[in-house]
């Protein structure tokens, strides 16, 4: 029998972190896509609105949490 060591804190804030990553990188892959196929200036419209909305607050949400995991566990 194998024991999970790990808390439901711990579990979730990995879970966010590889979910934002692979979101990072799909977004990337699209914005290369789209330089390929021409339509760059959508993608460049876009930036903005997805880099504060999306990636800024996101990923100072998701540091947030991996701080709170951090300091959670360490004193646990």
């Amino acid at each position: 029998m194998t024991t999970n060591r790990h808390s439901f804190l711990f579990r979730l804030t990995s879970r966010f972190l590889k979910y934002f990553a692979w979101f990072i990188f799909g977004l990337a892959i699209a914005y290369v896509l789209s330089a390929i196929f021409g339509s760059s200036h959508i993608a460049m419209s876009l930036l903005p609105f997805v880099f504060y909305w999306v990636i800024l607050r996101c990923g100072l949400i998701l540091l947030c949490l991996i701080l709170t995991t951090v300091i959670f566990e360490s004193v646990r």
